[in-house]
């Protein structure tokens, strides 16, 4: 066996988990939608002290729930292990773990003094019998020891794949409670996998549209708590509010920031038609982009900041366009058959994933942005509002279940549409925006 490094290729068309042995190292090429997970091991992490023993069992688990979560990799159980890992600095008995197949091996130790944790995480290739770059160690207070967990599954993730992790992130969305027909909505945030959530607002008011701005301090977000929607900016570290754009017989609303984190585009309402417009969040410049009698919305910038993607009707019906960010002709770039809204553009630049409505069901689905190769990853009652994360590997949505009881709730699916699964929340939720990287 040669040492493992994994070669994504993200396009569309895909088709197996194809191991490719040459007299290189071993390249393990995903290629399709049936993958076959990859078999590793993560034992417990040594505790240090005596005050980080149950710190040791958490930080493992939750590292293996990061990378088995992901459906690339498979966890091996503790009762098949052969060797125990009883001190980080041992030396690996690569024979005992190649016994077992794991293919990968994560070790790792934590000591906790008063508020202080420290982190130390090792990665190796088993059957090359070599560690998998250096070690990394991690250092925070005892109540970021989740943040610690994910940045060292990040960490395996990246080695083993090649790509970007997005474990320590934040997805900030839309928290639901109440009847059907009289729900309370209110903007709260969690980490990507449902822990540590926290409310921002309360809910005497609706909310919608939650966004992240590029560096994860700000959110966007539209209100009607003047009884009229309009869009609100608020700082994460004060959660202080103000409002972005209120002219008069004016209603505001979709927001969405650009990679400079200064401009904001949003949909503008006024006499019965929608109109996008750009504003400047320092000088409160506004400047409309576009002029039709139609509803443009739900807009979003391309990661380099010279397009905008977004929703329009002046075809007659519900489809995605494309232009340049300063304003400019649109280009649709949605031919099927069906209705097509929410588009948002992948942070690789690649990809702009959407809802599609075609024979009263929903999907979640992304196409290329010259509107070629598209391709459905779900089916449902209702999908709808994709949001990426922060690598463009995976996408979050929001579900709601047919009949006069469902309730709205998150999903995650990958962009190859595979390993479709709910994200756990404290109740009903809806409209999710990934947070970029926590710094």
């Amino acid at each position: 066996m040669r040492p493992i490094y994994f070669m994504l290729t993200l396009g569309l068309g895909l088709a197996g988990f194809v191991p490719v042995v040459t007299a290189e190292p071993l390249h393990i090429v995903i290629d399709g939608g049936v993958i076959e997970p990859m078999p590793y091991a993560a034992p417990d992490f040594i505790a240090e002290n005596g005050g980080a023993n149950k710190l040791a069992h958490d930080l493992a688990r939750v590292v293996a729930d990061d990378l088995t979560g992901t459906g690339l990799f498979r966890e091996l159980p503790p009762d098949a292990y052969i060797s125990k890992v009883t001190s980080f600095d041992a030396p690996v008995a690569y024979g005992d773990w190649q016994a077992i197949n794991a293919q990968a091996l994560i070790t790792g130790s934590v000591s906790a003094s008063g508020d202080r944790v420290v982190v130390k995480f090792r990665l190796y290739d088993i059957f090359s019998g070599q560690q998998m770059g250096e070690g990394l160690q991690f250092a925070g207070s005892a109540k970021s020891w989740r943040r610690m967990a994910h940045k060292v599954a990040d960490a395996a993730y990246s080695r083993i794949t090649g790509e970007g992790g997005y474990f320590d992130s934040r997805v900030v969305y839309v928290a639901e409670s109440g009847p059907k027909d009289a729900r309370a909505k209110r903007l709260a945030v969690m980490d990507y996998d449902g822990a540590n959530v926290a409310y921002l607002t309360d809910s005497k008011s609706i909310v919608l549209a939650p966004r992240f701005s590029p560096t994860g301090d700000r959110i966007l977000f539209t209100s009607y708590a003047t009884g009229f929607p309009r869009i609100y900016l608020m700082n994460t570290a004060n959660l202080s509010t103000r409002v972005l754009d209120e002219q008069p017989g004016t209603m505001t609303f979709a927001p969405r920031f650009a990679p400079d984190g200064r401009t904001v585009v949003f949909s503008l309402e006024k006499d019965g038609n929608a109109d996008l417009y750009a504003l400047d969040t320092e000088s409160g410049t506004t400047r409309q982009l576009t002029d039709a009698p139609s509803i443009e919305t739900a807009p979003s910038f391309s990661p380099d900041g010279s397009q905008i993607v977004f929703e329009s009707d002046r075809s007659g019906s519900q489809q995605i366009y494309v232009m340049p960010a300063g304003g400019g002709e649109p280009v649709r770039i949605s031919n099927g058959k069906g209705k097509y809204g929410t588009p948002v553009w992948s942070p690789r630049g690649d990809l702009i994933a959407f809802t599609k409505i075609v024979d009263s069901r929903f999907h979640i689905g992304v196409i290329r942005t010259d509107g070629s190769e598209e391709r459905l990853l779900t089916t449902s009652f209702l999908d709808e509002g994709p949001t990426w994360a922060p690598n463009g590997r995976v996408i979050m949505f929001t579900r709601e279940t047919e009949g006069a009881a469902g309730a709205a709730s998150l999903y995650s699916v990958d962009i190859s549409g595979r390993n479709p699964h709910p994200v756990p929340t404290e109740g009903a939720a809806s409209d999710p925006a990934w947070s970029p990287l926590l710094q």
